[in-house]
C-alpha cells in the first residue's frame, strides 16, 4: 500500500506541491521505521526499513524519511567526503535545485558561500532558469545539479551554462537518469504526449532519456569528465546498510 501510495503521489502531484509538505509527514512517519538495519550516512539515523520511492517502478528502501535522501544523494554524500574538497576548502557554491537533505547542512557549514538556485522550487535563494543563469562568468567554486538536464529544453545550453560560470579549477557534479543499455541519448523534439514520454524516457516530464553517451557530451560543453564508479570502492555491507545505487556512475565535472 505505501509502495503504491507513494508511486502515484510522485506521478500525479508536481513535485515542488509535494516539496511544500513530503517532510513533514515522512518524518512522522519515520518514527514507525526505526531500527537497526539501513542507516543515513547523511544523518546518521538508523531503520529497520526505508520507503519505496519511483513513478512507474518503484524501488524498496530507497528514501530516507527524516532526511528525505534516494539513493543518488547517499552516493553523492560519500563522494563528495571522499574525493574531493568540499568539506575541507573554501567555496563559492552553487547549488541549481536544491535536494532537501543537504540544504540545512550545507547553509551551516563555515567554508560555504552557498547559493541555491531553481525556476520552481520553494527551497531555492534565487528564481532562474538555468538555460540564462543570472551569475557573471567564472563565478563560482563548486556547481551541482541533480537530475534536471533531462527536464529542460536545450539540456546542451545548460551544460554550456554551468561551465560559464564555474571558475577555473573548480568542480561540478551533474546527474541524470542513465540507461545504460542504450549508447546514446534518446531525444525526440516530436514527442509531446506525457504518456509517450513516460514510456520512452521514464517520467511523462522528461524530455530525454540519456544514454551511455552523456559523459561526452558534458566533455562537449567544456568540462573535463571523470566517469566514477566509485560505488565499487565501498565495502559491499556498507552498499547495502546505505542502500545506495550499485550501477550508479559519479559525473564528476572539471574546469580546467
Amino acid at each position: 500500500m505505501t509502495k503504491l501510495f507513494i508511486s502515484l503521489a510522485t506521478r500525479l502531484i508536481p513535485r515542488h506541491y509535494l516539496q511544500h509538505v513530503s517532510h513533514f509527514f515522512l518524518r512522522i512517519f519515520s518514527i514507525f521505521l526505526r531500527g537497526k538495519k539501513f542507516e543515513d550516512p547523511i544523518n546518521g539515523i538508523t531503520y529497520r526499513k526505508l520507503l519505496p520511492y519511483g513513478r512507474l517502478k518503484p524501488r524498496l528502501n530507497a528514501i530516507a524519511p527524516d532526511s528525505l535522501s534516494l539513493e543518488r544523494h547517499r552516493l553523492m554524500w560519500l563522494f563528495m567526503k571522499e574525493k574531493t574538497n568540499f568539506f575541507t576548502e573554501k567555496h563559492k557554491f552553487l547549488h541549481i535545485a536544491p535536494e532537501y537533505c543537504f540544504i540545512e547542512i550545507f547553509k551551516n557549514m563555515d567554508n560555504l558561500e552557498y547559493i541555491t538556485g531553481d525556476l520552481i522550487s520553494p527551497w531555492a535563494d534565487v528564481k532562474m532558469d538555468v538555460h540564462d543563469i543570472p551569475f557573471d562568468d567564472n563565478s563560482f567554486n563548486v556547481v551541482i545539479c541533480n537530475h534536471v538536464l533531462e527536464h529542460v529544453e536545450d539540456s546542451q545550453k545548460v551544460m554550456t551554462e554551468f561551465f560559464r560560470v564555474m571558475k577555473p579549477g573548480g568542480w561540478g557534479i551533474f546527474q541524470v537518469p542513465i540507461d545504460n543499455n542504450n549508447p546514446i541519448t534518446i531525444e525526440d523534439k516530436s514527442v509531446t504526449s506525457a504518456k509517450e514520454r513516460e514510456k520512452l524516457y521514464w517520467q511523462s516530464d522528461h524530455l530525454r532519456l540519456f544514454g551511455r553517451d552523456y559523459g561526452k557530451r558534458l566533455s562537449e560543453a567544456g568540462f573535463k569528465v571523470t566517469e566514477s564508479d566509485f560505488i565499487n570502492e565501498i565495502d559491499p555491507e556498507l552498499v547495502e546498510r546505505y542502500a545506495l545505487p550499485k550501477n550508479e556512475l559519479v559525473y564528476f565535472c572539471e574546469k580546467i
